[in-house]
């Protein structure tokens, strides 16, 4: 898409600007998500994950109709901007389940989200540019033949509409309104949870304001460097995500596979299956053996020497080459979904339910700088390693995957005492 909105002067260039077009929309969530987890505290997590659809819905589509560069980039930051999903939906799992579901909740929603970080470049690597793949279908002249990214942007928003519908049954977990008053005038939540301050009081004249907040989050330690942690580990799987992409694409030459648009796709595709199915049947005992913290440990660990494998993988060729790469790809985004997974946890069970959309606000916040840091970086870092193919020291895409390491060890490291706070 890049490329076809001649920004770049240079293939080189390519992925610098790329980088921008997804940092803005983590940029505008950032700006946003502490203020979304308040109004979820406030007014409930439904209304929230409604405007967050409604704004997928039409954003997302305008996002296909870019026809420069700067279109491009101010629909995702709006997109980024007017939806606060994810932060309540981490709240909401928690407060459906009993403390012992908790653990499978929170790991359908960082599936979901691995998987939509698979399935969606799989989506835009089949459906993008459907004249040049269908062209007895799809003419030049066609609007999809002068539109060739609405397509994938399309289906997606229909997905949402879908969604959207879907909510209409979506029970609401945040009782501020009348009807739930229990015989000593508190409300009781729907999560059983661990803390006497999560039953919320009606004021007297029965309107179904929750009692204000007195503890401060920025003070909760415990909280803070959960989120810390969360945060080096997010812009470390971004960045990943974004260097995936753009080195399985490019030219052997340059250190990459020269894989096609659809070939990503059908690693992401198979990636994303074997996720969900990892998730739902493997992640729950795996989780109760261990806990959610030595299994981040042990995660973080084996990602250490799966990235130092990737840089040597162009030597490979034909099946070897894909079954090599289909197999790295599906551990690394499980690992990576093993390790956010774990920090949903933590997040979410060290503050009590009155605070819980504003705790997730501030987690999506620096989820968000960190995700909007990462792309542009891992932008510029992959356009600066593809023009030192011939340095002594780590050359080429080494130096990017060197740096990925890095980033993936001082998280693994964090996750230890004295950094790493456990109520």
């Amino acid at each position: 898409m890049i490329r076809d909105l001649h920004i770049a002067e240079r293939v080189e260039d390519i992925g610098f600007y790329a980088g921008f077009v997804g940092a803005s929309f983590m940029f505008g969530r950032a700006l946003t998500s502490v203020v979304w987890g308040v109004i979820a505290d406030r007014w409930g997590r439904k209304p929230v994950i409604i405007i967050g659809l409604i704004s997928l819905i039409i954003f997302n589509t305008l996002f296909g109709l870019s026809v420069n560069y700067w279109m491009a980039i101010a629909t995702r930051f709006l997109l980024g901007a007017l939806n606060g999903i994810l932060g309540p939906i981490k709240a909401y799992a928690v407060e459906i389940c009993r403390p012992e579901q908790q653990s499978i909740a929170l790991s359908l929603v960082s599936t979901a989200w691995g998987i939509g970080l698979v399935i969606g470049p799989a989506v835009g690597g089949f459906l993008a540019l459907p004249a040049e793949k269908f062209p007895g279908i799809v003419s030049e002249e066609s609007f999809l033949g002068r539109f060739p990214y609405f397509l994938p942007c399309f289906i997606i928003s229909l997905f949402s509409f879908g969604v959207l519908i879907a909510c209409y049954w979506l029970p609401e977990t945040v009782h501020n309104h009348p009807g739930y008053k229990t015989a000593n005038g508190t409300i009781e939540p729907l999560e059983p949870s661990p803390h006497d301050s999560d039953m919320r009081e009606k004021d007297v004249e029965g309107e179904g304001r929750a009692q204000p907040n007195t503890e401060n989050l920025l003070t909760n330690w415990p909280l803070m460097s959960s989120i810390i942690v969360y945060c080096v580990f997010s812009l470390h799987d971004t960045a990943y995500t974004e260097i995936f992409s753009l080195w399985a694409e490019s030219d052997r030459k340059f250190g990459g596979l020269s894989f096609s648009s659809e070939d990503v796709g059908e690693v992401l595709s198979i990636s994303g299956f074997s996720l969900l199915v990892f998730q739902l049947f493997l992640y729950p005992p795996a989780e109760r053996l261990l806990g959610p913290i030595n299994l981040c440990r042990v995660a973080a660990a084996i990602s250490i020497p799966l990235l130092a494998m990737y840089p040597f993988m162009p030597k490979l060729s034909g099946v070897v080459l894909s079954v090599v790469v289909n197999c790295a790809s599906l551990l690394k985004n499980v690992l990576s979904t093993i390790i956010i997974t774990g920090m949903f946890m933590l997040q979410n069970n060290v503050v009590s339910q009155r605070q819980r959309g504003a705790a997730n606000g501030i987690a999506m916040t620096g989820m968000s700088i960190s995700k909007a840091i990462a792309p542009a970086g891992a932008g510029v870092i992959f356009s600066w390693a593809q023009k030192r193919q011939y340095s002594p020291f780590l050359p080429g895409d080494q130096m990017v995957f060197f740096i990925l390491i890095t980033t993936e060890l001082i998280g693994l490291i964090m996750t230890f005492k004295p950094f790493l706070a456990i109520k």
